[in-house]
């Protein structure tokens, strides 16, 4: 859990008492105040929800990179080479054009 979801949802409950206290005195100032940081952390925390995900999307990636050099090096290893040769390739072509 990130401190966007933590700092989202505590403010989120902040605005929940703010609204309350807006209604119990009949301030409506408060009141709206607390609905705005209602929106805010629900905002905030949304965020930080985002942020997690591509967190452990990115550590899947990581993962399955891992397991296939791991199950197929000469695969990786040809692959890599194949890139290699074809950047190469594309850069000496390129350098003919100018």
């Amino acid at each position: 859990m990130t401190d966007d979801r933590m700092a989202g949802t505590a403010r989120n409950l902040g605005g929940k008492v703010q609204e309350g206290y807006g209604k119990v005195t009949g301030d409506a100032v408060s009141e709206l105040k607390g609905k705005m940081n209602q929106a805010a952390g629900a905002a905030q925390d949304m965020y930080g929800q985002a942020a997690d995900a591509m967190k452990e999307g990115a550590s899947d990636a990581a993962d399955y990179v891992a397991t296939l050099v791991k199950e197929r090096p000469y695969t990786v290893a040809v692959c890599a080479f194949l890139a290699g040769w074809v950047i190469s390739h594309i850069s000496a072509h390129r350098r003919d054009y100018y």
